[in-house]
């Protein structure tokens, strides 16, 4: 009877954690690190953690010297930051922004969580295929906009909140920990 309610409670434990991840989204591959104690304030990157409702648009280029760069739109004002990442450490990471090289991130003001979304309209990412549907700020960095499909999503929760219900933002895991800013799938 005790082997029962073992291989029962294992089972039960899998199914929970097969539910946990399913929010997660493994359609595109996201692979994410930004060390902050590198990048002191007024770095976008930097400033978003502890400011709930704060985020940014995240994109990254190679410049002609080879290095990495990390463009950042910040969602309350669309000021522009471009971020040099210089370091010998830095090199190392290998970097997945999800749908066409772009991801959201930042802390929620509804439950002050890290999170990270995708850069692109879920929608018509399934809808029409390719990748070329980039969500823009809205309301105030409220909400991401899809020019496309005319939905809007809220930037806190990942919902639609305006436009044609659907699938909500492609969501990826979010960390921060000793300093550096992580995202994957």
């Amino acid at each position: 009877m005790n082997r029962f309610r073992h291989i029962l409670c294992v089972f039960c434990l899998m199914l929970v954690a097969c539910n946990a991840n399913d929010s997660i989204s493994r359609e595109n591959r996201c692979q994410f690190i930004f060390d902050t104690t590198l990048h002191p304030l007024p770095c976008h990157l930097t400033g978003i953690l502890g400011n709930n409702g704060h985020f940014c648009q995240v994109q990254t280029y190679v410049d002609n010297k080879g290095i990495r760069h990390l463009k950042t739109t910040r969602n309350f004002d669309n000021a522009k930051d471009d971020v040099a990442l210089s370091t010998e450490r830095e090199a190392q990471f290998n970097y997945y922004l999800g749908a066409n090289d772009c991801i959201i991130i930042g802390t929620s003001s509804y439950d002050f969580t890290l999170l990270t979304w995708d850069g692109q309209c879920p929608n018509c990412l399934t809808d029409y295929g390719g990748y070329s549907y980039p969500l823009t700020w809205q309301d105030n960095g409220h909400k991401l906009h899809c020019a496309k499909c005319s939905r809007s999503y809220d930037v806190n929760n990942g919902v639609v909140a305006d436009g044609a219900s659907g699938r909500q933002l492609l969501r990826y895991y979010a960390a921060l920990e000793n300093g550096l800013i992580r995202a994957w799938n």
